[in-house]
């Protein structure tokens, strides 16, 4: 825990959405994954450890952020992953000159309804420049009254919910942490909509 700030802690989300990676690890070796709104990075660490090839990104307006993401790879001993500031919502020389990508990682980036249509924004970008990549996302449940369900339609998006039992995230003492426990997190896949022709 570095710091109380958004991208400064490892949110419950993030250690979540870890379990899920390690939970699918076989399947991460060769993976291009790029995890959105890193911060400390833990699910982008945890996945470039299971020998995926890692791109970290967080908001080019938070360098506090950015180099968080840069510590957590020298701590792990990722010294090559790349760290790159991306805004979401925003088309910038980095985002149009990412290599290709399968998966993309979210924790707790559902944060602020403010910022819902930006990230689905990019990742609409991202997913239809990578049709066939998926943004796996954790979030923490604030209010019943924030949804997507909207901003999916809306972008041609769809979304699968993931038990956390399914994957062993559903212990109160996650990770040796009892945050997960003390927040109701749930998990998604999103991916492009397919279009049947009607």
């Amino acid at each position: 825990v570095l710091d109380s700030q958004y991208g400064m802690y490892v949110w419950p989300c993030a250690v979540v959405l870890a379990q899920y990676l390690w939970a699918h690890r076989r399947s991460l070796p060769g993976k291009r994954v790029l995890e959105i709104g890193a911060g400390v990075s833990l699910p982008g660490v945890v996945a470039a450890r299971c020998g995926a090839q890692v791109i970290l990104s967080d908001s080019e307006e938070l360098p506090r952020c950015l180099q968080s993401c840069r510590s957590s790879c020298l701590m792990n001993r990722l010294p090559h992953v790349p760290v790159l500031g991306l805004t979401w919502g925003r088309v910038s020389p980095e985002l149009l000159s990412l290599a290709p990508i399968d998966i993309i990682l979210g924790s707790d980036v559902f944060f602020d309804p403010k910022d819902f249509e930006d990230i689905l924004t990019t990742i609409y970008f991202l997913l239809e420049k990578n049709p066939h990549a998926q943004f796996w996302t954790t979030y923490q449940v604030r209010s019943a009254d924030w949804s997507i369900e909207a901003l999916l339609y809306k972008w041609k998006l769809k979304s699968i919910h993931i038990p956390l039992h399914s994957f062993g995230a559903d212990k109160e003492h996650l990770a040796s942490s009892s945050l997960p426990g003390r927040h109701t997190i749930e998990m998604m896949i999103i991916s492009l909509a397919q279009s049947d022709g009607t």
